[in-house]
């Protein structure tokens, strides 16, 4: 906190009574030549060109002089001289008219005692306001108080919501005197702008000493924590220290000024010393405007008084009208009677004293009379401080308290302290404190360095004084040397040693220079340093050593990092079991640590492996072991040792090695059952799984007369019992199995015993009741869907009665017919009825008749059961077959009889064979005579159906008859005919025209399928002459014959008769050649392919189809045609062994060729799959084999 003093030029904050603010200056309205060129103005403006803080608040603006005058406010920190005022106040104007008022409520001027507290409170509304305004607190005009906030200053900022209320405040502790003075507030909010200027009188509580009226204007710049104190930095500034001069007499440089002209006032105030000439000649103009005629004052107040601090002071005036009421004011503030403030009258005289004159009684004082007034001005003098006891040249060590003494001839007297002429910084941040008993002050260096070696003075106002500080180094000695230290790894590492001096240094290791981290703590306190370092590691290992600073001595040790040996097995897996596959080189590396290098040694049971060339040995390095197994073995399995040992300990680890093989070979597979094209094989698990367990199994089969075997699965079997399928019945077969386990697959085991798959048939079907009697039933079935490779012996009939279960045969011979009769039944009873047919493999699967058949014969009506296709006219051409079965139903057996056109049928002509449930009209080869209406009865007892067919035999019809030309005109000829007389039976669809050249005779279909008797034949060629036939049509087909024009049609032209050219015949004979050639192909097996080609060539050529050069020749699995020169050859469900090349060949009597492919066969639904969804067939083959890795 600063500790302002009331500045003289503060005074023109006073308020003046409205008239005389109002009333034009009689006598300062006309200056003289000489005072207009004082009215010269030199500003230095602050670099932002911010002129807003230039003008003051609404409040102050009854503050300013009158016509000629300057506000204070207009003044800036940086102004050099003034010379008088003029067009600054315009333009203080013109910034106040752009402000826009801010506060709600003002900070108020207030008055205190010394020591005592006080709050200014200014408040700004937020209604309007989008965020906070920024406030600044002033002292004078410029000196920002942010920066002086302490003990005796304080700032706060509150807001309430509910009224939106800045309140900001400025509170000052335990005043000073020369806090007194006036103070700004000022508010900014974006471009709004509002200020507050307000007084605070400190009231003083001893006597001070007064200073002269140089010592007073003696000021340094405004807004600097000396402001309004004495101004020493530039007597200082940039020179030496002088020795003290005696001091001038006393000069009231008050009258000087007065009387001396405006163009001597800067030589005036560089001699005198005097830096605050604006104020000076301020107040000069007030004292030289106020000297006029006054009506109310018969004698007015002198132009300035002097007083020395302490003193009393007289004011004197005398009044023209004693009645006037007359007030004396304060720098604007009325005086009131007090101990301080004596008044007096005497007669018209009005007598002011001031008593025990103080610093801050430097003021500007006025009286008013009525509308009048007059001033005057007030300096207190106070007398130099003079040193009584000067500084004396010191000597000291670095790290020493270093004390400074002077004394003053005053008590708590303003001492400036300066090191090589540059004043020192004494704020609670600097290291230079000062301590104040009285008269005696003294500068204290807490611990002294080389830098404080300089020349230091100090200088009152009266006085100075100087000296030399030496600071040089206290000699060095090692109280607690390093200690050499060993330290395990990851534990703490502590170097401790202290010295003689309390002096910064610096660590190293091996000569490097150690730096603080997170690891590394560097301490020092006092004499003591310590080194630590958290979780040591190996690089920490060396030599350490610490150099004080300013001192050419080291301080070393050494440090050894030791560890414990670690075996580190976090890379091996559950038990440390490490696995290795037979016959491969086991190179297992065990990472270890410890410092120093440990000695690594492995053991098996009681052996230790120290031979470095045996098949298992030991390599060791300084990080790792690698234990090394050439050739892994079965009995290489168990468990290995390793042990670590070094001066900081051992480890020691177990591993277990597992030597892992193929499986052996299962046992020969047993065949448990067979059937039509597969069969259920049995085995036992191998007897070693070689270390690994086994995944699954794969099965081969093979022909018992070939010796190739074909994978059967491509996918593991897991359990132990598999059904191969898809096997040729009949044929002898052998199967055998391989174990899987990670490691590989193992050999085959021993073929099984050869089996035969032979299938029993299917059940008979179509199982049904063909007649009851009383005693018998008799059943009709039709013969299996499949009977396979074993044939069919016969059928056994079963039956059992209904509500028992016992199945009785009713053939003890197997039958071979598909119907049979079941005697000797109880009439009345019911039975179940079932059937099997039985082979070589045994009986097949039962057909059950599902309903019990009741021993009873039972009427059942005659019923015709006329097939949709007969319902409509039955239409066959001559010679085809007539081949008709109508079934009927009807118990006891029906009568069947047919009748043809009325007429019963001549059984020569026409077949017909009757049974129980159906009758068939058969006609070898039909004739038109055949057609007619066909009636058939049934007959059972007096019950009857009908039905009837009609039978149509059609054939070709006859050519039509007589063809004639009806007319000829240009390129037209008009045809006629007749239909023809037979229509073979069949209603004519259609004709078709030709016509033929005379000269060559070829006939050429002009028509086809024409309806109509007449036709008209167009764009025939100029100059030829035609004949014409015409053939007739119907549903088989053209006639035979065709009716030919008896006469010709001569198409004439006129003019020239043409020439037909003559033309060689092409020769169309060509030897085979293929136009597209086969491609190599992939085949699914199991899937039918087709291979693809076409060829041309005159004559036709023969095909051959060849397989690996082997024409292929009825075989059922291939099946070649072709169609308009495209050749195919299709394999149906080809097999792994069915893949190779395969050649088309093409031969004629001009010449042959052949192209050819491979067909590649892959197996499983995965490889089909695979390809439909657009995989290369490479890609799938390596797929494929990586999956299969056994397959070759």
């Amino acid at each position: 906190m600063p500790e302002p003093t009331k500045k003289a030029d503060e005074t023109e904050a006073e308020t003046a009574p409205p008239s005389e603010q109002n009333k034009p200056e009689e006598n300062g309205n006309q200056p003289n030549q000489e005072e207009k060129e004082s009215e010269i103005m030199i500003v230095i403006l602050p670099s932002d060109g911010n002129v807003s803080e230039m003008t003051s608040s609404s409040e102050d603006e009854d503050d300013t002089s009158t016509a000629g005058g300057t506000n204070r406010s207009g003044e800036r920190k940086d102004s050099v001289w003034s010379m008088g005022d003029g067009p600054q106040e315009e333009g203080d104007k013109q910034d106040n008219s752009q402000k826009s008022l801010l506060f709600v409520e003002k900070p108020k001027g207030g008055t205190i005692s010394v020591g005592q507290n006080i709050t200014f409170i200014g408040k700004v509304e937020a209604q309007d306001l989008l965020r906070k305004p920024t406030v600044k607190w002033f002292k004078g005009k410029w000196m920002d108080l942010a920066s002086k906030v302490g003990k005796h200053l304080q700032l706060k900022e509150t807001f309430e919501r509910h009224t939106k209320m800045y309140t900001f405040e400025m509170q000052i502790i335990k005043a000073k005197e020369n806090y007194a003075g006036n103070y700004r507030c000022e508010v900014t909010y974006k471009d709004k702008v509002d200020s507050c200027s307000f007084d605070l009188e400190v009231h003083e509580t001893s006597s001070a000493p007064s200073i002269d009226i140089r010592s007073a204007f003696k000021r340094s710049g405004e807004g600097q924590e000396d402001a309004g104190e004495l101004d020493f930095s530039g007597l200082l500034k940039r020179r030496e220290v002088k020795q003290q001069e005696p001091e001038e007499p006393d000069v009231d440089v008050w009258e000087i000024l007065k009387a001396a002209s405006p163009n001597d006032y800067e030589k005036i105030a560089f001699q005198y010393g005097i830096t605050d000439l604006r104020g000076m000649l301020k107040r000069l103009k007030r004292t030289r405007r106020e000297e006029k005629k006054s009506a109310a004052f018969a004698k007015i107040l002198d132009p300035a008084y002097q007083v020395d601090k302490g003193g009393r002071v007289r004011f004197s005036v005398e009044l023209a009208d004693p009645t006037v009421e007359l007030k004396w004011y304060r720098n604007g503030q009325e005086i009131r009677p007090s101990g301080k403030y004596i008044f007096e009258h005497k007669g018209n005289e009005r007598i002011l004293f001031v008593n025990n004159c103080m610093l801050t009684d430097d003021a500007r004082y006025h009286v008013t009379a009525g509308d009048e007034k007059c001033s005057t001005e007030l300096f207190v003098r106070e007398p130099p401080v003079i040193v009584t006891k000067g500084l004396e040249d010191t000597n000291a060590y670095i790290g020493d308290k270093i004390e400074l003494s002077v004394e003053v001839s005053e008590d708590d007297a303003n001492v400036k302290w300066f090191k090589n002429g540059v004043e020192l910084p004494l704020d609670s941040k600097s290291r230079y404190k000062v301590k104040v008993e009285g008269k005696k002050h003294t500068l204290i260096i807490e611990e002294g360095t080389k830098a404080d070696n300089a020349t230091y003075s100090v200088m009152t106002t009266g006085g100075q004084s100087s000296c030399k500080l030496k600071v040089d180094l206290r000699p060095l000695k090692i109280l607690h040397p390093l200690e050499d230290q060993t330290v395990r790894l990851g534990k703490e590492l502590s170097l401790k040693c202290e010295i003689s001096e309390n002096v910064e240094g610096k660590w190293y290791k091996n000569g490097q220079l150690l730096q603080p981290s997170d690891r590394i703590k560097i301490h020092h306190k006092g004499r003591i340093h310590r080194l630590i370092v958290d979780k040591s590691l190996i690089e920490d290992d060396g030599e350490y050593m610490f150099v004080p600073d300013a001192y050419n001595v080291n301080i070393p040790c050494k440090v050894h990092i030791i560890d414990p040996p670690k075996i580190h097995l976090d890379g091996l897996g559950d038990g440390n079991t490490v696995t290795v596959v037979a016959g491969t080189k086991l190179r297992l590396e065990i990472p270890v640590s410890g410092e120093p290098t440990p000695k690594i040694m492995w053991s098996r049971g009681d052996k230790w492996l120290m031979d470095p060339a045996a098949r298992i040995r030991a390599d060791n390095y300084p990080d790792s072991s690698c234990l090394v197994i050439d050739s892994a073995e079965r009995d290489d399995s168990g468990v290995y040792r390793i042990m670590l040992k070094n001066e900081a300990g051992e480890d020691t680890a177990h591993i277990n090695i597992k030597v892992v093989d193929i499986p052996d070979p299962p046992a020969a597979p047993i065949v448990v059952d067979v059937g039509e094209d597969w069969c259920i094989m049995n085995w036992e698990p191998p007897a070693y799984d070689g270390g690994s367990p086994i995944l699954g199994y794969y099965i081969e089969r093979k022909k018992k007369q070939s010796s190739r075997w074909m994978r059967l699965n491509f996918d593991l079997i897991k359990e132990t019992t598999f059904e191969p399928k898809k096997m040729i019945e009949g044929v002898a077969y052998e199967v055998r199995v391989f174990a899987v386990n990670a490691i590989g697959t193992s050999k085959p085991s021993e073929p099984s015993k050869p089996f035969v798959p032979l299938a029993v048939t299917s059940p008979p079907t179509c199982l049904a009741v063909d007649s009851v009697t009383d005693t018998t039933v008799t059943m009709k079935w039709r013969p299996p869907d499949q009977i396979g490779a074993a044939g069919l012996d016969g059928y056994v009939i079963e039956y059992c009665f209904e509500g028992t279960e016992e199945w009785i045969v009713a053939n003890p011979e197997l039958t071979d017919k598909t119907k049979f009769t079941i005697t000797g039944l109880p009439t009345g009873s019911k039975i179940f009825v079932r059937v099997k047919a039985v082979n070589a493999a045994g009986a097949s699967e039962p057909r059950m008749h599902p309903q019990p058949i009741l021993v009873k014969e039972v009427i059942e009506p005659p019923k015709i059961r006329l097939p949709r296709h007969l319902k409509q006219t039955y239409v066959r051409r001559v010679g085809e077959a007539v081949n008709l079965v109508i079934p009927f139903q009807g118990r006891p057996r029906p009568k069947v009889s047919w009748k043809k056109n009325g007429a019963h049928v001549d059984k020569n002509q026409i077949n017909i064979r009757n049974s129980e449930n159906d009758t068939i009209i058969f006609i070898r080869k039909a004739e038109r005579i055949h057609s007619g209406k066909y009636d058939m009865k049934v007959k059972v007892d007096n019950l009857v159906d009908k039905a009837t067919i009609e039978i149509q035999i059609v054939d070709r019809p006859g050519p039509p008859q007589v063809v004639k030309i009806a007319d000829v005109w240009g390129e037209n000829v008009a045809l006629e005919w007749e239909p023809p007389k037979d229509d073979g039976n069949a209603n004519i669809t259609g004709y078709t025209i030709q016509k033929a050249d005379k000269k060559s005779m070829e006939w050429f279909t002009v028509i086809e399928h024409y309806h109509r008797t007449s036709a008209t034949i167009t764009e025939l060629i100029i100059g030829n002459e035609y004949f014409f036939r015409i053939f007739a049509e119907n549903m088989c087909g053209l006639s035979e014959d065709a009716t030919r024009t008896m006469e010709s049609a001569v198409i004439a032209k006129d003019g020239k008769v043409y020439k037909n050219p003559v033309y060689e015949d092409f020769n169309f004979n060509e030897p085979p050649m293929f136009t597209q050639p086969l491609v190599n192909t992939y085949a699914v097996s199991g899937y039918n392919t087709t291979l693809n080609c076409s060829v041309r060539g005159n004559p036709k050529p023969k095909i051959t189809w060849m397989k690996n050069k082997i024409v292929i020749m009825n075989d059922p699995r291939y099946r070649m045609f072709g169609n308009q020169g495209v050749c195919t050859l299709e394999l149906r469900k080809p097999s792994h062994f069915d893949g190779g090349t395969y050649t088309c060949k093409a031969v004629n009597s001009l010449g042959e060729a052949e192209v050819e492919c491979k067909l590649e066969v892959r197996g499983g639904v995965s490889f089909f799959r695979l390809l439909l969804q657009g995989v290369p067939p490479h890609i799938i083959d390596s797929y494929m084999k990586a999956c299969n890795p056994e397959e070759k």
